[in-house]
């Protein structure tokens, strides 16, 4: 593999918060040197791409990405979500347990390693089903699981209910040092809401989700943390009082961290307009005053990571009444311009921004990426965080379309993206460079 030199470039390690211009030598794909200030000459035979004083940062890491493969390869493929990813800068997804058949055994774990081996252009780690068939009874193997390659486990998008089980499982995971990932919301509170609970939805007509079907579900699961010292993680947090509920926990010195998706920071329930179906989400978009405290959470490091909570669904569950339309949209591949609105309006930094979506979910999975450090893989993205465009779900690399953000004016977006050396998104003049 021929050496690249990533000149005039400014450099940001969100694992240490340093910014500074510089650039980076990428051999056999990993890092094999940085420079500050001005590039050094390229090595004899490296190529030499000038990226024009924007931003370089670790690739995404997207903690909560659903794929239809296998069972629902109409909605999204394993090549397709990760081609999705690439355009999004995201060089790393984790996939959720729920396919057909259920991610619940070694066989799947494996097919879907040597399956995304085989086609998928980012990295693809699998997290596997907590309870057989996402059932909520009987316990996975995790041991086995573990050994086969899953890097975490959840439910998806369901709630472990049963508190026996989810103790169960805690344990399990502590023995083995796993990470659970829970979907805080209790299904028997959410029960057949379709948004947030509130004047909105009584003025629309739709049954809501109270906030309560998060915070009872998310107090029980700390409540369950401290009992068995295992790590916990919430998948995503979407009210004032679920962030007061982690700040405590942390405070107390245990060892839970929480995320939180981009559609719950910079979109609210009225954007919901009139029944618009691509904002039926799980959890719903709340009210503007949540928004702002998960926002600020985030700013102050209550909030860990960022998802996408990417999750393609097809015209024939989305063209539906709100009330029947199914729960999801896509996410990964404006994932980054859309974080990007909280950096232009002063809401958080961009190096805070970017550690949210690289170093703290690497080190949530035990992992080597989400930092620009000499042997550190070359997993890197080069974002342009002033690009303006507007969002043409047409041009989308997934399958579906159910965007949220589409005809939405975004600025930001990721100019190329390289896994492992290995460059797998540019745009015209990159690609040329390149």
């Amino acid at each position: 593999m021929t050496d690249l030199l990533l000149s005039n470039a400014t450099l940001i390690d969100p694992s240490s918060g340093a910014e500074r211009p510089g650039a980076v030598l990428v051999r056999d794909g990993t890092i094999a040197d940085i420079a500050a200030g001005a590039a050094p000459g390229a090595p004899t035979g490296a190529r030499r791409i000038d990226c024009a004083g924007r931003v370089l940062s670790p690739g995404l890491i997207d903690l909560r990405a659903f794929v239809g493969e296998p069972g629902a390869e109409h909605r999204e493929t394993l090549a397709s979500a990760s081609a999705a990813a690439a355009a999004g800068g995201v060089t790393t997804l984790v996939c959720m347990p729920d396919t057909n058949p259920i991610m619940d055994g070694p066989a799947i774990v494996d097919f879907v390693l040597r399956r995304a081996r085989d086609t998928a252009s980012v990295n693809v780690l699998p997290a596997a089903a907590i309870t057989k068939g996402l059932g909520g009874r009987e316990m996975t193997e995790f041991g086995l699981l573990q050994e086969a390659g899953a890097v975490a486990f959840t439910d998806g998008l369901r709630a472990v209910a049963d508190a026996q089980v989810m103790r169960r499982a805690l344990t399990y995971a502590r023995d083995f040092g796993a990470l659970i990932m829970q979907h805080v919301e209790e299904p028997s509170l959410a029960a057949e809401g379709v948004m947030n609970e509130g004047e909105l939805a009584s003025r629309l007509g739709l049954m809501g989700v109270p906030r309560e079907a998060e915070t009872v579900m998310l107090e029980r699961d700390i409540r369950l943390a401290r009992l068995t010292g295992a790590r916990y993680h919430a998948s995503m947090i979407s009210c004032a009082d679920s962030v007061e509920i982690v700040r405590r926990a942390k405070e107390d010195g245990l060892p839970v961290t929480c995320g939180v998706s981009v559609n719950n920071l910079v979109l609210n329930e009225n954007d919901i307009g009139h029944y618009r179906t691509f904002c039926r989400l799980s959890p719903p978009l709340r009210h503007e005053a949540d928004r702002q405290a998960v926002v600020a959470a985030l700013a102050s490091g209550v909030i860990d990571v960022i998802v996408s909570d990417h999750n393609p669904q097809d015209a024939d569950t989305k063209r539906l009444p709100f009330a029947e339309a199914a729960d999801g949209a896509l996410g990964i591949e404006t994932l980054l311009g859309a974080a990007l609105r909280l950096v232009h309006t002063g809401d958080i930094t961009l190096p805070r921004l970017l550690a949210a979506l690289t170093a703290n979910p690497a080190a949530l999975l035990g992992k080597p990426a989400g930092r620009l450090a000499v042997g550190a893989p070359a997993d890197l993205v080069l974002i342009d965080p002033d690009l303006p465009y507007i969002l043409d779900k047409r041009r989308l690399k997934s399958r579906s379309k159910n965007s949220p953000f589409d005809e939405a004016r975004l600025q930001g977006a990721a100019v190329l993206t390289m896994v492992g050396g290995r460059i797998v998104h540019a745009i015209d003049d990159l690609a040329d460079a390149a």
